[in-house]
């Protein structure tokens, strides 16, 4: 057997290192290689050392602007701005009580505006030890073991079993609507009111926050008017520090002479 031994002269000469497929590589190529990776670390550490240090909230009323800053912004990460923009792009939004969504709107890699869409709640019952919110339209939104501030409590109304995201069952769905009605009136003239009951005739009757005075309202026709006197003589009642039982079930905005009488306990 020939062993056939190779020596480095015995390559031919004329073969350049182009023709085995690759080519020594210059100093400067080299340099350029290292400067781009360089350059390319020194980007990204940037990108992720930049953080969000102003922020300002916008729509939120249910919670303080901290609270929603701490709840979006639970993680030390979530500030960061260039991860803050691609989970908000990428990602599902974090899902938080009463809050229907949100949008982070940058104005600068250092700023942002939070947009907070809140869910609307007209108000509230109490189910098996916890308060079911729900809106407009009588949709269980929410529900929670906390009561929320400015929202009333709802009672006497007859249902039967309550899930979230559905309508509260009840036979006649105008009460809904009646009470936003109630509530909004109560807003637009700055009344505060903890509870609005239903006998079993269907009247409303509010107990104003503090508990002092209960405020028979009747049937739902002229509940603006009824309202608006309301708020008329409350300021004297409350001057003069009376309590007790304000009737306007049978006030009517066409016979502005209708009873309203204050039973005092």
């Amino acid at each position: 057997m020939t062993i056939r031994r190779f020596e480095k002269n015995s390559i031919d000469e004329n073969v350049s290192s182009e023709d085995y497929g690759y080519e020594k590589e210059g100093g400067a190529g080299r340099w350029l290689r290292i400067w781009s990776l360089i350059l390319l670390f020194l980007v990204l550490l940037a990108a992720v050392s930049v953080r969000i240090t102003d922020i300002n909230v916008i729509g939120n009323e249910t919670y303080t602007s901290d609270e929603i800053k701490d709840m979006i912004f639970d993680d030390p990460y979530d500030r960061n701005s260039l991860l803050c923009f691609l989970q908000d792009k990428l990602m599902e939004h974090k899902e938080l009580p009463f809050i229907q969504d949100y949008d982070i709107r940058f104005r600068s890699p250092f700023s942002c505006d939070l947009i907070v869409y809140e869910k609307t709640i007209v108000g509230c019952l109490t189910y098996m030890s916890s308060y079911m919110y729900f809106d407009r339209d009588g949709i269980i939104v929410e529900n929670s073991t906390e009561r929320l501030e400015g929202v009333p409590e709802v009672t006497g109304l007859q249902f039967g079993h309550i899930v979230l995201n559905k309508r509260l069952p009840i036979e006649d769905d105008g009460v809904f609507s009646e009470i936003m009605n109630i509530t909004q009136q109560l807003d637009a003239h700055d009344i505060e009111s903890d509870t609005i009951d239903f006998d079993a005739r269907g009247y409303a009757s509010i107990v104003l926050t503090g508990g002092d005075i209960v405020v028979e309202l009747g049937p739902d026709q002229d509940m603006d008017a009824k309202i608006l006197v309301l708020s008329d003589i409350l300021p004297e009642i409350k001057e003069r520090g009376l309590s007790g039982t304000l009737d306007l079930s049978t006030y009517s905005e066409t016979d502005r002479d209708g009873d309203v009488s204050l039973k005092l306990r």
